[in-house]
């Protein structure tokens, strides 16, 4: 599986749990959210405004994410909603690895650039670093309905936080092809 292959699977829309742990202050605190995730053609105006503006040449992009999020937090009652863009560009050597331009789509003209990582057990790694921060999450499907992942971020200062997330695809869900390939081979 290549990044474009995971990002087409991880296309839908999702209910998430999530429980995070802040390291320095040993709390934890749990979450709920829907998620939707559209796949986008690198030819998208949005793919397109993200490489522009983080100075990258558009043709270079594999293709684009955007991600819309909406859920709670058990601690606040103030609905957490956020929009992000993605788009990798990989690596002249691999397309197992390379750039992962990312912009919050909140209207600001930043952006950050990081890294994935694309393993041969097909765990999706990203990872953003800056003077003041560092980021690693790990993705990776259970089944075809099913996607975990884990983020742990380090800021300067020593504070850390450890996240873990479970995603289940709702609506039209995705068939197994295990089980439809069982279901042919009895008829």
């Amino acid at each position: 599986m290549d990044i474009i292959e995971f990002f087409q699977e991880s296309a839908g829309k999702w209910s998430s749990m999530r429980t995070s742990h802040y390291l320095t202050s040993k709390q934890q605190e749990g979450g709920k959210s829907t998620i939707e995730i559209d796949l986008l053609e690198k030819s998208d105006p949005a793919v397109i405004q993200l490489c522009e503006l983080c100075h990258e040449d558009p043709a270079t992009a594999l293709c684009g994410l955007r991600v819309n999020w909406d859920g709670t937090l058990d601690s606040n009652d103030k609905k957490q909603k956020g929009l992000m863009v993605l788009v990798p560009i990989a690596d002249p050597e691999t397309s197992n690895t390379g750039k992962l331009l990312q912009n919050r789509g909140d209207g600001e003209k930043t952006a950050i650039v990081g890294r994935y990582e694309m393993a041969d057990n097909h765990e999706l790694t990203l990872i953003t670093e800056s003077d003041t921060i560092h980021s690693q999450e790990r993705l990776w499907f259970e089944s075809p309905n099913v996607r975990l992942r884990h983020s742990s971020v380090k800021q300067l200062g020593g504070f850390s936080m450890a996240s873990f997330y479970s995603e289940i695809r709702m609506g039209n869900a995705k068939p197994d092809p295990q089980a439809a390939d069982a279901t042919v081979a009895k008829s």
